[in-house]
């Protein structure tokens, strides 16, 4: 059978439409079964970090110390310290209320052998206690203690507040914020999506079709990846990111696809212009599909088992979708033919063929009267634009071919100095004091952090001995409670807790700042190397570890930076020699990746301009912290570099199939690109919008991702490839096809023109 991959799987999708369309919703089907049957193994907090908070962890673990929530109830009077009786009588109040409740355990209280959980000015007072169970459920069983203390709150005396904070509670407050953010985006993702691509094909069907096939894939990726967590465990984030990148590519590879097929039945059978369609738009889906796996492949080489989630996520819901686009499409593209245009709004059509003057007006009857198909045909093609003298795209691609050096330095110039505030760039992991500002949670934090500097952010010291309780051990973590307590960058409560085996003691040690700060990283600093070497580090066989928020977070950030050179690597030396490949070119890959970082840098550099130096935060309701969150930058390059090259292959796919049939390279690059500049705008399109809900929700980290996202798609699909990329390739004219004689043994790979053999009628 002759022709290649992605034309055989269109022969064989078309000719067995129903093996195809029903095997795939039986797959789908399977999928999502055997996914919740499976479940999905998240993650653990000694997975969550590497390094000395990994062994910190896994020793507390180990121990028998599995994590529980913490709670704080503030117990706070501006006007009346502790030594008050009122004050005194509501602290009561307030301890016998938590001690009642049967979701609370080890209450911990300043009136019972725990002075340090009184404020050094005595205007308030922390009852502390943890939640019963497991921390990963105890966000569920928290709302019944909430309800107590707001009602304690409510029954307070004049002047004095009572208010909670916790592990439990912060995650409980968090979880329905950011669930119903994720309900409004998740309901607009694919309404919005629809219309654009309604807009786009002018047709229900045409334009259903890719929504429909990018939904069902995320589906099924969704139930694969429930299994293969059982492998490699899943982050929180896996599968939101999997819905973006699947509808993401879905979108794309379907409208590649499909643009194509309408563009070839223009003048040929439905079943010819399938297997056109396939030779070429398909090719390009297998290329593109590649080179994204390849791209998000690179996230397995950041060193993190949070990457590695991400990665492998990403991986199978792109693989999934590529699947689907070279075999499902084509069987309902074969067997619906011209109906796939069904639903097209017969008064427009009629309005736009009256403003374009087209001919055979009078033929169309009655304003409701249906267009005839090759009018439709006539009238798409008109405003798609395909010649270079028409459509918005042929505004801008005109000068740049006319002019390319000067386009090339004014466009390279504007996208570098958008780019320059990544020279600035400051990276962390977000925390509480991060949260939404409107979040009840986040006053009482602050609340909290102010009456007891890092107390909801404490440093975890894993102190192991073969017996902590020796006179020489409880001595050092006698002396550790005293130093730290007397540093201005440490303090208290200090909490110690011995395991039921006596040989690990974990202490907690607030840190000051808010976790992720200066003044907390170098908090952290002076425990490592000042307070624990003078202390723990004295007693003969024992040994330390610190974990926690903070040292986790500085862990992780030490972690990317060893590895994004690696990932670097990987990313651009894989889709380098794909791309040597399957265009026979070096000059090729080299502007391709070249621009693709224009692109990402560009991005970079606005996500820094407006979420670090605090710009537009009116406009997109959020309070600057002043960083971007640590995993952005790295997540960012992987998808983005994969979706970028999805446009430069499908783009350069058609400027190498007009070269090789005999064009010009200009010619080639005209031609080529405003015959694609139709489907990029629509798959463009789609990826802002989507990307932009997200950017509309109230997590800080993933209202950078929607805008980092939405912005450098945005410059991609127009700076980039209306401007950059065919200045570049008028410039280097045969250049762009330059392949030196010591690899011409590489394989021809060719986007074929001809039909092929023809289809046989589907069943």
């Amino acid at each position: 059978m002759q022709g290649n991959l992605a034309e055989r799987a269109a022969r064989w999708s078309a000719s067995h439409w129903k093996t195809a369309t029903f095997g795939w919703l039986a797959f789908v089907a399977v999928a999502v079964i055997v996914g919740q049957a499976a479940g999905t193994v998240k993650l653990t907090d000694t997975e969550n970090s590497s390094g000395e908070p990994a062994r910190a962890s896994a020793a507390l673990e180990d121990a028998g110390f599995h994590r529980r929530a913490s709670e704080s109830v503030l117990v706070s009077s501006r006007a009346l310290t502790v030594r008050a009786p009122g004050f005194r009588s509501e602290l009561r109040r307030v301890e016998a209320a938590v001690r009642a409740l049967p979701q609370a355990t080890n209450v911990r209280t300043p009136l019972h052998g725990h002075p340090d959980q009184l404020s050094a000015s005595g205007h308030a007072a922390l009852v502390q206690f943890d939640m019963r169970g497991t921390a990963e459920t105890a966000s569920s069983r928290v709302k019944p203690v909430l309800a107590r203390v707001a009602a304690l709150s409510h029954d307070a005396p004049a002047g004095v507040s009572v208010t909670e904070f916790g592990d439990a509670s912060a995650e409980h407050e968090l979880d329905e914020t950011t669930g119903r953010d994720f309900s409004h985006a998740e309901g607009l993702t694919l309404p919005v999506t629809f219309l654009v691509l309604l807009l786009a094909f002018g047709a229900f069907v045409a334009a259903g079709i890719p929504v429909v096939l990018s939904f069902s894939a995320v589906l099924a990726s969704l139930g694969l990846a429930a299994v293969v967590s059982h492998l490699v465990h899943a982050s929180g984030a896996t599968s939101s990111v999997m819905l973006l990148i699947g509808m993401a590519v879905g979108v794309d590879y379907s409208l590649f696809y499909l643009k194509r097929e309408r563009e070839e039945r223009r003048g040929a059978e439905p079943r010819e212009a399938l297997v056109r369609a396939a030779a070429t738009s398909g090719r390009a889906v297998l290329i593109s599909g590649t080179t994204v796996l390849i791209a998000m492949a690179g996230m397995l080489m950041a060193g993190s088992k949070i990457f590695q989630s991400l990665g492998v996520g990403a991986m199978v819901v792109v693989f999934v979708t590529m699947i689907g686009s070279l075999t499902v499409l084509p069987a309902l593209l074969g067997k619906l033919g011209d109906r796939v245009d069904r639903g097209i709004v017969a008064v427009l059509s009629a309005t736009v063929l009256r403003l374009l003057r087209l001919p055979g007006l009078r033929a169309l009857g009655k304003p409701r009267a249906l267009i005839r198909l090759r009018d439709r045909r006539t009238l798409l093609a008109r405003l798609k634009g395909d010649r270079q003298g028409s459509g918005a795209w042929a505004l801008v691609l005109r000068p740049a071919l006319r002019y390319p050096l000067a386009a090339v330095l004014v466009t390279s110039s504007a996208l570098l100095v958008l780019a320059l505030p990544t020279l600035s760039m400051h990276t962390r992991l977000m925390g509480f004091g991060d949260l939404p500002r409107q979040l009840k949670v986040v006053h009482s934090y602050e609340q909290i952090q102010h009456a007891f500097p890092g107390a909801q952010t404490p440093a975890t010291v894993a102190v192991q001995a073969p017996d902590v309780e020796t006179p020489a051990v409880a001595q050092g973590i006698a002396r550790l409670k005293a130093l730290a307590s007397a540093s201005p960058q440490l303090g208290g409560p200090v909490d110690v807790q011995i395991s039921p085996q006596h040989d690990l003691a974990k202490v907690e040690i607030p840190l000051a700042g808010d976790g992720d700060e200066s003044r907390s990283i170098a908090a952290l600093a002076d425990l490592r190397e000042r307070v624990l070497p003078a202390t723990i580090g004295r007693v003969p066989g024992a040994t330390y570890a610190v974990t926690g928020e903070t040292a986790g977070t500085q862990q992780f950030t030490q972690v990317t930076k060893d590895h994004w050179p690696l990932v670097f690597a990987f990313v651009l030396g894989l889709a380098f020699l794909l791309l040597l490949v399957t265009f026979r070119s070096l000059v090729i890959p080299l502007t391709a990746i070249v621009l693709n970082l224009l692109s990402v840098g560009a991005a970079y550099g606005v996500l820094v301009w407006i979420f670090q130096d605090g710009h537009l935060q009116g406009l997109l309701g959020f309070h600057s912290a002043g960083a971007i969150v640590t995993w952005l930058p790295l997540f960012l390059f992987a998808v983005l570099f994969g979706l970028s090259m999805d446009y430069h292959v499908f783009i350069v796919s058609r400027i190498k199939e007009l070269a090789d049939s005999g064009a010009s390279t200009e010619d080639a690059v005209a031609r080529g690109i405003a015959g694609t500049a139709g489907t990029v705008t629509a798959a463009a399109a789609v990826m802002v919008a989507v990307f932009a809900v997200f950017a509309t929700l109230s997590t800080l980290e993933i209202k950078q991702m929607g805008v980092g996202l939405a912005v450098a798609v945005l410059i991609d699909a127009t700076v980039i490839r209306a401007v950059l990329l065919p200045a570049t390739m008028k410039l280097l004219g045969r250049w762009n096809w330059y392949l030196p004689r010591w690899l011409q043994w590489l394989p021809h790979i060719r986007a074929e023109r001809h039909p092929g053999r023809p289809l046989p009628e589907a069943g």
